[in-house]
């Protein structure tokens, strides 16, 4: 009885039943004809608040500062099969903007070391005030910085995004941190393409549906829309409102708490859960990918990349380790290639294997969205890692 009692509360403290039915339905044999080779997306996106914790400006700098030294040096040598180097997602909060840090990270963007994208935290928010956070932010990461792509025709931005405290389309069980029921309508008007929150386990804002690249439709008057919807597939087309990006979600077989139970893998990066070979493997395995083409693999990872705690996993030995393995196991040209890709190649190759295309997806990094300016960085050499 009390171990009964024991996996009770760890099922309910942990949320497991939103989502463990669809983990157990979950169609693990979609894979490519034999002798095929599998290419492999990884895109590393980052939840990169500078004022975590409302530190003083000078902690703040030197978060952001170790980043602009460190992160060029754990890139230095590292090449996927197109020769290029990691790519880095930094998804920077609306509230938290100083002109000085995107300074630095766009820095980073010139060397082809990474990408921006929208991260926001909001509280009993409305349609007008999401509105026009979004369109400010925007509008000074074009102007000031030439940080997002801009529709030719339009001219609106365009930007994925990652909702704070997990809770988009006002998905958290209590409905603090958004309040928004029509967000997806919000974000997508405002120009976001894809969002990529998720997994968002164990808080009580995941989504059923897990493992999945899937467009969902808002309904304005109801919270957490995206909880459903319809898989990317191969020769469909746009529906609903937004597409969703999701990481890998499932368990550590080899990680079991008390010995017994398996823990949960999130696709979270942090000093409590590097980034091992054996997870490694298991986000591979999970097989995420665009239904019709099963060769292509995309494995989302995330973090907070400013806490302290993690800096040294996320700057050092243990994501070196992690690039030097996945360009070792899987990027040998037959059986694998490895891409590394920001979250606008990830939208872009997804929407090629929409569209129908096959073969390396290298080709199709700018298939809709173009990369940012980022100002003189516009012609930076991408084939080289930086120095």
């Amino acid at each position: 009885m009390a171990a009964i009692a024991v996996l009770y509360r760890e099922v309910q403290s942990k949320n497991l039943m939103i989502w463990f039915g669809s983990y157990l339905r979950q169609d693990w044999r979609a894979k490519p004809e034999p002798g095929v080779t599998r290419h492999l997306m990884f895109c590393f996106v980052d939840h990169y608040e500078p004022r975590w914790k409302s530190p003083t400006y000078e902690v703040e700098c030197e978060r952001v500062a170790r980043w602009r030294q460190d992160y060029p040096k754990l890139c230095e040598g590292l090449k996927d099969a197109d020769g290029r180097p990691p790519v880095h997602g930094f998804f920077y909060p609306e509230e938290e903007y100083r002109p000085e840090h995107l300074d630095a990270l766009v820095e980073l963007c010139r060397m082809g070391l990474g990408e921006i994208d929208i991260h926001l935290h909001h509280d009993n928010d409305t349609d007008e005030g999401l509105r026009e956070k979004l369109r400010s932010f925007t509008k000074t990461l074009i102007e000031r910085h030439d940080a997002l792509p801009v529709d030719p025709k339009t001219g609106q931005a365009q930007w994925s995004f990652i909702h704070g405290n997990w809770c988009l389309d006002n998905s958290r069980p209590d409905g603090r941190y958004c309040g928004v029921n029509n967000e997806l309508i919000v974000l997508r008007e405002e120009g976001c393409y894809a969002d990529f929150t998720l997994p968002a386990a164990p808080d009580g804002s995941q989504t059923s549906t897990i493992n999945s690249i899937y467009y969902a439709k808002d309904d304005p008057c109801c919270p957490k829309s995206h909880n459903t919807g319809k898989r990317v597939k191969v020769g469909g087309q746009t529906w609903g409102d937004l597409m969703i990006i999701q990481g890998p979600l499932g368990f550590l077989m080899n990680n079991r708490k008390f010995g017994i139970l398996p823990r949960i893998e999130n696709a979270d990066i942090r000093a409590s859960s590097p980034p091992t070979r054996d997870r490694i493997d298991t986000w591979v395995e999970t097989g995420i990918h665009v239904e019709g083409r099963p060769e292509w693999v995309f494995v989302k990872i995330h973090t907070h990349g400013t806490q302290e705690r993690d800096m040294d996993v996320l700057l050092g030995k243990p994501m070196r380790d992690a690039y030097e393995y996945l360009q070792t196991r899987y990027n040998d040209g037959k059986d694998w290639k490895l891409h590394y890709v920001s979250a606008r190649e990830t939208y872009n190759i997804i929407k090629a294997a929409e569209a129908g295309k096959a073969g390396d997806p290298n080709a199709y990094r700018d298939f809709i969205i173009q990369r940012p300016a980022f100002r003189q960085g516009a012609d930076a050499d991408l084939s080289s890692s930086a120095t």
